[in-house]
């Protein structure tokens, strides 16, 4: 195992910058995801890490030692694609070792670390198939054994759950994340999926147009986002978010209604901001917030319910029971301590 450190990288494909001056800290057995939206860069810069991609400046340390001249197969690293890249006239057992046979290492040792990663994934009685005769499941895990057997520093994963149906990638996640818990490898792997990122990570970093938004653990994303996007990111479903101006120690908004400043937050009358309030945060109340409701969407442990607060759309995520209506009038409160304020300019978080 080891640490990654990304200093100060930067990436340009000829006169197009992808990565601009990226920093981040990868402890020592820690598994972080790399997310945001396609076009990012986060793919690009895994492959830099994994050396596919060089660097246009900045240096990439695995172990403390850095590699940006290193060939791929001399970072001590292993990487798992959306592609399982399984050579189809190969069994499962040959699949998972043959870079290990190209190392020409001993075949009692291969075959010992063959059956380790299988007995690890569950696939010591597949070990005799074929590609063909796996379900997509299956070949995930034949892609992530001949990771195993390896016995890298560092494990590199991009997308792996992409071409899965969403029962498979809900067992498929909690499948790796119990890996990375046995194994303890540091991880590096990526996602646009910040559901995927929330569940798995121990720090997740947020990347937009080639710049890190925020870097932390998942609730503290969550809970205290940096920055408009980053909360608009996080969170499914996503952060309502409302125009509003400061006037006389009150948040009025573009209806005419209003909402109170949150504690130690000092803003000046006139001052425009953006108010974020999570759907979840939102409490059915005697005084608040008059929405207009427009759908009613029931999910057994939830009511999710999409309202309208003048032109603008709201969500609400209700857990107890209400008999709502589309065109009913519904009146909501916002959890005390639980409005997120943004400047309107910067974007950046006020409170």
């Amino acid at each position: 195992m080891a640490n990654v450190s990304i200093q100060n990288v930067e990436k340009s494909f000829d006169s197009t910058r992808v990565i601009h001056g990226i920093d981040i800290e990868i402890a020592d057995g820690a598994f972080v995801v790399l997310v945001g939206p396609s076009g990012c860069g986060k793919s690009t810069l895994l492959r830099i890490i994994a050396g596919l991609e060089d660097v246009t400046s900045g240096a990439i340390l695995i172990g403390g030692k850095e590699v940006n001249d290193m060939a791929p197969k001399d970072r001590d690293i292993a990487m798992v694609f959306q592609n399982y890249g399984l050579y189809p006239h190969m069994t499962v057992a040959q699949n998972m070792g043959f870079a290990l046979k190209l190392a020409k290492v001993d075949k009692t040792e291969i075959a010992r670390r063959v059956d380790h990663a299988a007995d690890i994934l569950n696939l010591s009685a597949l070990l005799g198939r074929y590609p063909k005769q796996l379900s997509g499941g299956q070949r995930q895990r034949v892609a992530m054994g001949r990771a195993i057997v390896r016995n890298p520093q560092v494990f590199l994963f991009d997308e792996p759950l992409s071409n899965l149906d969403a029962k498979l990638r809900v067992q498929m996640r909690a499948e790796i994340k119990q890996l990375h818990q046995r194994l303890k490898v540091t991880t590096v792997y990526v996602t646009h999926d910040q559901i995927e990122a929330m569940t798995m990570a121990d720090m997740i970093v947020v990347m937009h147009d080639g710049v890190v938004k925020q870097a932390g653990s998942p609730l503290e994303l969550y809970d205290r986002p940096a920055n408009l996007f980053v909360a608009g990111f996080i969170g499914s479903p996503a952060m309502n978010f409302l125009d509003a101006t400061a006037q006389d120690g009150t948040l009025l908004l573009s209806d005419g209604q209003s909402l109170p400043i949150p504690d130690g937050v000092s803003l000046t009358d006139g001052q425009i901001v953006r108010v974020g309030i999570r759907p979840e945060d939102l409490i059915v109340a005697e005084s608040g917030l008059h929405l207009r409701v427009s759908i009613v969407e029931p999910t057994g442990a939830e009511i999710h319910v999409g309202a309208h607060l003048g032109d603008t759309k709201m969500t609400v995520v209700l857990r107890e029971r209400h008999d709502l209506h589309p065109d009913q009038d519904l009146i909501v409160a916002p959890r005390a301590g639980h409005i997120h304020l943004f400047d309107a300019t910067t974007e950046a978080r006020l409170n």
